[in-house]
């Protein structure tokens, strides 16, 4: 489609709206130019990356390896057999335990490391207990604190990715096609080996791949445990080593590997919607196959456990403290902090929904080449972790308050709310895009044409067509927007106002201070949050399969 001059100026606000969410993205790979520091400054980065290299990086490098290979594997692993047993099985329970395997998508990671530790550290009530009921002495169990406990808590904390798109994949068509493979003698293992689980393969991949960028972007676990992954050293580099140029150069290499893992999860969507395109089965002979005896009791077992210790067990052990001494918890800041974890959410979703509705709406007008590249240029920063984000979008900060001071550009980002709302939008816009599309997809385009025809403009096509159409979608993206900002930790420590904690930063704070039972208050909200739209998945899952 040939586009007129006016066309090309209304896609001016659009692309300046892309440009305004992919510069840190940009700013960071641009962190390698020549042009983005002076010759001294690019030569201590050099420095820096150089020393760091000899010494720390292949660490780094190695403990992020390790921590990948072994989260990807566990979290495959729990999520693949978890949906296979709610999906191919039938066993009293399923029903319930179909939604249950949801509840961890709730809980941030840190908030399920603060309460394991908590509860397992040698001072915890657990070692105290046993030393004093059995006369024991000296440290009972694995130190919390360390890989395999990071490994631990990440699998439990983020298995529901592969779970969900596994149960998607396996309930379109497994069971009736293990049900041929029955008729035609073939054993229950070899219609798992060689029907369920190729099936399953592309959406396990996709999920492992979220599982994945999940892992690497975080800052909590890694940080509270003391592991030194490469998200932590791109802090070390900027905070302690003060050089943010050194840490935008080691952001590039975890961003070419998110990207990598992005490439992943998209060939994954693609094949699993290839392999899943045949219809649902809905024949009489399709139904999951009953378990009875031993395999029942199996069932409960790979159901019960993901659920016990990625939410039930986290959850006693934040409210142990509560029971036990209510005098101890913040309960006069606890307003304030939940305030402002209110006040940036809501600010940021409004915005989010907002820019979505106009990129989504764009793409509905006029679908060509530079629209949809637009809008994938907003969406870029989704899947970047939030130190990258930040160290993206300080770094152009820094370079235009070197080069104009009186602007006061540096001050007004870093001292209001403006640097950390923008770090939000560039993370979370796509949520809700994502929402927004899915949303316009459901909307026939005989309806445009027909308002045209009416002659209905732009703007009348919008509020009185799509708009009434479009108020579940924006409501879901508004909510997905505020519950991620809500529990969003690194790029919110460092880009927070002051005197403006929120509940994740403070909840972070007292854990490190080894305040663990003041820090279930504002973990306990986060959860809170968090719950919301995990029933409204697991409604929405029900609801698609009545």
């Amino acid at each position: 489609m040939r586009r007129t001059p006016s066309s090309v100026l209304r896609s001016i606000p659009l692309i300046l709206f892309a440009g305004f969410l992919a510069l840190p993205v940009l700013a960071v790979l641009a962190s390698w130019l020549p042009l983005s520091a002076t010759g001294q400054g690019d030569a201590q980065a050099g420095a820096i990356l150089r020393e760091m290299a000899s010494t720390v990086l292949p660490g780094y490098v190695w403990t992020t390896l390790w921590l990948s290979v072994l989260v990807a594997l566990g979290a495959a692993v729990v999520g693949t057999v978890a949906a296979a047993a709610v999906t191919l099985f039938d066993f009293p329970g399923r029903r319930t335990f179909e939604w249950l395997l949801l509840l961890p998508l709730a809980m941030p990671a840190y908030v399920t490391a603060y309460a394991y530790t908590d509860f397992l550290q040698f001072s915890g009530p657990l070692q105290v207990g046993l030393r004093n009921t059995f006369g024991l002495e000296g440290r009972l169990l694995p130190e919390v604190r360390s890989l395999g406990g990071a490994v631990w808590v990440f699998i439990f904390s983020l298995y529901p990715y592969v779970y969900l798109l596994a149960r998607t994949a396996l309930g379109e068509r497994a069971a009736h096609l293990m049900e041929a493979a029955r008729l035609l003698g073939a054993p229950l293992s070899r219609r798992i080996r060689a029907v369920a689980l190729p099936l399953a393969r592309p959406a396990v991949a996709a999920g492992v791949a979220l599982v994945l960028m999940e892992t690497l972007a975080d800052f909590g676990v890694a940080s509270y445990f003391g592991i030194q992954t490469f998200t932590t050293g791109i802090y070390k580099a900027w905070l302690s080593m003060d050089n943010r140029l050194a840490a935008a150069q080691l952001a590039t290499m975890l961003l070419v590997v998110v990207m990598a893992l992005l490439h992943l999860e998209h060939r994954a969507q693609k094949r699993m919607r290839f392999a899943t395109g045949g219809g649902r089965a809905g024949s009489a002979e399709a139904q999951p196959l009953q378990l009875r005896g031993v395999r029942r009791w199996a069932a409960w077992g790979v159901c019960a456990l993901p659920v016990l210790m990625g939410f039930v067990a986290p959850v006693l052990f934040m409210l142990r403290p509560l029971a036990a001494d209510w005098s101890v918890l913040p309960w006069g800041r606890f307003l304030e902090w939940a305030w402002h974890s209110v006040r940036l959410g809501g600010i940021t979703a409004a915005l989010a929904v907002a820019i979505a509705l106009a990129l989504a709406f764009a793409v509905r007008r006029q679908a060509d080449a530079i629209t949809r590249g637009v809008v994938q240029l907003a969406s870029v920063g989704y899947a970047v972790p939030g130190a990258v984000v930040v160290v993206g979008l300080l770094l152009p900060v820094g370079w235009l308050q070197a080069a104009m001071p009186q602007w006061g550009v540096g001050g007004l980002v870093t001292a209001t709310a403006l640097g950390i709302v923008w770090a939000y939008l560039v993370r979370f816009c796509a949520v809700a895009l994502q929402s927004m599309q899915s949303g316009y997809a459901r909307i026939p385009l005989s309806l445009d044409d027909s308002a045209r025809m009416l002659g209905t403009g732009s703007a009348g096509l919008l509020a009185r067509v799509h708009w009434p159409l479009l108020k579940r979608s924006t409501a879901a993206a508004a909510l997905l927007v505020f519950v991620d900002v809500m529990k969003e930790l690194p790029a919110t420590m460092v880009l927070r106002p002051f005197n403006s904690d929120t509940l994740a930063v403070v909840a972070y704070q007292l854990a490190r201070d080894e305040r663990l039972g003041e820090a279930a208050l504002p973990s306990l909200a986060l959860v809170a949050v968090g719950l919301v739209p995990v029933i409204l998945l697991s409604r929405t899952l029900r609801s698609r399969r009545h």
